[in-house]
């Protein structure tokens, strides 16, 4: 008890919080004993990590439904602490995901479901190797510490709802389908850039403002832009995308504004443009870097006066659409060479956003992996799909010219193959399955650069310098794809690994 009552002082001093979920954890964890616990928020039928103590770091990105985990689907469902026999056949959502054990066998596990004004808001976990681990406590004492977490947890989210000025939409239940919860479409992240990122989205979401979305090309900016749409008070209404570089000239007019009947060779019937179709709601513009400058001048009057003509009509129509632009060129350059007129560019950029690049973001790509192996363990059928330390530390120093994208569809590759090489239901991704270069390999090193520069005289270190030079071009032009490169160069991607590590690169 008196350990219980120092956890509780301790929850109420001035920390941040995800220091108050870690210290939760950490504490439950050092009183009740075992070798894992998590901290889950419920939302739309998964949970999703808060704080994790004695769990691989990859967990905190992972978002566990209630279809394909039954442990915590009962957790759920019960309204009392729930103590796992030892030998349950249920399997554990936690699986191959407690560094230095690939597999939970018998052991002790127990949920305590968080509760506030008697609806579910999240969830406490305890496993421990030792079957017999938590034998010693009763119930009344569990129950105490999951009123101490529901408190945190709750009094986090109503911070949280007074922030967003939501507290008339959230009432009490923060597991409602009120509640954020994207999963597919959740922006991941907890660094410093993304965290500040999501910020600004909260700040600019509601304001009604135009968006302008850059970042590099995989970095997420679609998301964003769903971000920005789902917390506006434009939410109810469509959010209507148009690829501006997919456009062929002699369609994009239409494509925006529409055409009536007779218009064009083939237009046999009117049609509406992703304008009236975002009529109420919010028109997203990818790529708007790749409109030409005669759409441009038109976009421009759509928005300025709200007014819109059809290919072939004498008439106008008015329209109310929000406008979100991403692109992955800087046109502000694009102004100064005269491709981006510069009064659009001024109309789309009252509050631009600037995705970071996955290098710049830390442990978010830890995050991520995790997040995309539970993902994709669901499609591929695998009880369990877990990430190997050192695999971990090298997506992390990586620096991933594709960015979000090319992690994702490394991920789903590795994934593939472990699945077909492993024969098992519970899938390991390691390092070999992943065809990228260690970090260091690629970076234009200071013994590198004098190698470089070497004497031409000097015929053999001047060709290894040129192939290094070559082999590295090839590689950021293919985003770092060895058997993409090795085609572009004429040679057999075996060949090509033999190469790189005869100088030096691998």
């Amino acid at each position: 008890m008196h350990a219980v009552a120092d956890m509780a002082i301790a929850l109420q001093n001035g920390l941040s919080r995800q220091d108050r979920f870690q210290k939760l954890i950490g504490s439950v964890r050092r009183l009740l004993g075992g070798d894992a616990s998590a901290l889950l928020r419920y939302e739309n039928l998964l949970f999703r990590p808060l704080a994790i103590d004695g769990l691989s770091a990859d967990v905190l990105g992972r978002r566990f439904s209630l279809s394909a985990h039954p442990r915590l689907e009962a957790i759920a469902r019960a309204g009392d602490v729930v103590r796992f026999p030892a030998d349950s056949l249920l399997p554990d959502p936690y699986d191959g995901l407690i560094p230095g054990h690939e597999e939970l066998k018998v052991h002790a596990c127990i949920g305590l479901p968080l509760f506030a004004d008697q609806e579910l808001i999240g969830a406490l976990t305890l496993d421990s190797l030792n079957p017999a681990q938590f034998d010693d406590f009763s119930d009344e004492e569990l129950r105490l510490i999951g009123a101490l977490a529901s408190s945190a947890l709750n009094n986090a989210l109503l911070m949280d709802a007074l922030e967003k000025q939501a507290l008339p939409v959230m009432r009490g239940g923060y597991g409602t389908p009120q509640a954020v919860g994207h999963n597919e479409e959740e922006t991941i992240g907890l660094s410093p850039v993304m965290l500040r990122l999501k910020q600004e989205i909260g700040i600019v979401a509601d304001s009604g403002l135009n968006v302008l979305i850059t970042g590099e090309t995989g970095v997420g900016k679609e998301l964003v832009a769903n971000a920005v749409h789902a917390q506006s008070s434009r939410r109810a209404q469509k959010l209507v995308y148009l690829n501006c570089a997919a456009l062929p000239e002699s369609v994009a007019e239409s494509e925006l504004f529409g055409h009536v009947k007779g218009a064009f060779t083939g237009a046999i019937h009117h049609r509406i443009g992703k304008f009236e179709m975002a009529d109420g709601g919010t028109l997203f513009l990818d790529e708007i870097g790749d409109l030409s400058l005669v759409l441009q001048a038109k976009l421009l009057r759509a928005i300025q006066y709200g007014d819109i003509q059809r290919v072939g009509d004498d008439t106008t129509h008015r329209v109310d659409v929000r406008i979100l632009a991403a692109t992955n060129r800087d046109l502000k350059s694009a102004v100064v060479a005269g491709r981006f007129r510069l009064d659009l560019f001024h109309r789309l950029s009252v509050f631009p956003l600037v995705v970071p690049p996955l290098r710049e973001r830390g442990q978010d790509v830890v995050l991520l992996a995790g997040f995309f192996a539970e993902q994709i363990k669901a499609r591929l059928g695998v009880t369990q799909l877990s990430i190997a330390d050192d695999t971990l530390a090298l997506l992390q120093r990586y620096r991933w010219p594709g960015n979000v994208r090319e992690l994702r569809h490394a991920i789903e590759r590795a994934a593939i193959l472990a699945r077909a090489s492993q024969n098992s239901s519970d899938v390991v991704l390691r390092r070999e399955l992943f065809d990228l270069p260690d970090a260091e390999s690629l970076r234009e090193t200071p013994a590198a650069a004098d190698e470089d520069n070497a004497d031409e005289q000097d015929l053999q270190l001047a060709t290894q310098a040129f192939q290094r030079r070559l082999i590295r071009r090839e590689l950021r032009r293919h985003e770092m794809n060895w058997s993409a490169s090795a085609r572009a160069l004429g040679l057999d991607a075996a060949n090509l690994h033999r190469l790189a590590k005869r100088l030096g690169m691998k």
